[in-house]
């Protein structure tokens, strides 16, 4: 896990004295997109949270739902709205306030796409700080000015309370320079053009997961496949990040719900010099019409339509998406010379058992052999008894890892805080 550049305590907020005066302290993890909002309340210890949800499409016609630690709805409090992203936090706070009158915020952690090459760890944000990730915007334009303007909502309400940010880039500021950078006149890397990666905050939790249940494991060589809406891979050599299928921006790697993946620069020349587009046009293709949904000619970004729909246009988008996994698979096991363990996270990779069926197909020979009925259950291990490497499910936590940068803002002590359950499934040996 990554460790906290903070503050002292006193110079942030007063720690409450003793374990007591936590009991009504609560930890805000927000995730602020360009229309959306999501939320999640912890307490000040434990892994599960008094509440989540998520504001959609903020504006004119926005909506928001919140649901307590049963999965209920809370009433939202009235008189609010979703106008911008400043009113949605608004709405949210109230309505948390009506569900938890003696609650008192402690601290707020929030999801920021881009840390740059100097943000290596989460960092209390002072003004500085945010003139920083401000400056950032370039490398992420779709992404970081709504991470900025969801910060400056939240220290409007919470004036003189630590912001800690969290960063999807931090994770893999380790890596290799071969893996950090492109074959470019070297002074676009001086100017910051790097191999960032993302997707940090999951590989962060799945790395602590891995490190309680399957400490084996974690001194060897681990492909963490992070299959989402979002996706990417991540090679984790003895704990740490040494290469990454996202590059200098979102885009770059596995194919995804709109995004196109890797994709030569070539293209991206035809498109201004034969097409005649500008940069918005392009960008508008390569964000939001490309990956699964325009391999399926438009059908669907959503693996579970496209598997149901079974047609050939769903085949085309999923048999691309499966090859590419396979061969980042490849490059992964050769940066770190061999495989001991595949991880799948994600929406996709935590409950698509077709899709982990055929990525695992054909690759007996780095070791990989599933168990079907396993992978049907979705259970935590889906490797079979004579496989020589582990394939395993771990359901990722980003909440959580921004929740546990709050409290160690806020001074609340170290604690187990049992991610998954008590009882760590029993694992084989290397």
């Amino acid at each position: 896990m990554t460790e906290l550049h903070t503050l002292p305590v006193e110079e942030t907020a007063a720690a409450p004295e003793g374990e007591a005066s936590w009991q009504h302290a609560g930890f805000l993890a927000l995730n602020a997109g360009s229309s959306s909002l999501k939320v999640a309340l912890f307490p000040a210890e434990g892994a599960d949270p008094l509440v989540t949800g998520q504001a959609d499409r903020i504006g004119p016609e926005g909506t928001l739902v919140l649901k307590d630690a049963s999965g209920q709805p809370l009433p939202l409090a009235e008189g609010g709205s979703l106008g911008n992203h400043e009113s949605a936090l608004d709405l949210v706070l109230a309505t948390l306030r009506q569900a938890f009158p003696n609650l008192h915020i402690a601290a707020v952690g929030h999801r920021v796409v881009h840390g740059g090459a100097e943000f290596t760890a989460p960092v209390v944000i002072t003004p500085e700080v945010l003139d920083k990730l401000t400056a950032l915007s370039p490398f992420a334009p779709l992404h970081q000015p709504h991470n900025v303007a969801g910060i400056r909502a939240a220290q409007e309400a919470f004036p003189g309370i630590p912001q800690v940010a969290c960063f999807d880039t931090a994770f893999h500021r380790g890596q290799p320079f071969v893996n950090d950078t492109f074959a470019l006149p070297h002074r676009y890397y001086e100017s910051g053009v790097r191999r960032y990666g993302f997707h940090g905050l999951s590989y962060d939790y799945v790395t602590s997961e891995l490190a309680r249940i399957a400490p084996h494991l974690m001194s060897g060589r681990v492909v963490i496949a992070h299959l989402g809406n979002g996706a990417s891979m991540c090679a984790i050599y003895k704990g740490k990040s040494v290469a990454s299928s996202m590059g200098f921006s979102a885009l770059d790697g596995l194919p995804m719900g709109t995004r196109c993946g890797q994709v030569d620069p070539g293209v991206l020349l035809y498109m201004l010099d034969q097409e005649k587009l500008n940069s918005s046009q392009i960008r508008q293709i390569l964000y939001n019409e490309s990956g699964l949904l325009g391999l399926s000619g438009g059908l669907s970004n959503d693996m579970r339509t496209l598997e149901a729909a079974d047609n050939a246009a769903s085949h085309r988008a999923i048999d691309y998406f499966v090859f590419r996994v396979q061969r980042e698979l490849g490059a992964m096991a050769a940066v770190m010379g061999g495989i001991d363990a595949l991880v799948f996270c994600g929406g996709i990779g935590e409950n698509s058992r077709v899709v982990r069926r055929r990525v695992c197909e054909r690759l007996g020979w780095m070791g990989i052999e599933i168990d079907h009925g396993r992978n049907a259950e979705s259970a935590t291990i889906i490797s079979s008894e004579f496989a020589r490497t582990t394939v395993m499910i771990v359901r990722t936590r980003e909440d959580l890892v921004i929740a546990r940068a709050a409290r160690a803002a806020a001074g609340v002590p170290s604690a187990q805080d049992d991610a998954t359950s008590s009882t760590p499934p029993v694992l084989p040996d290397l």
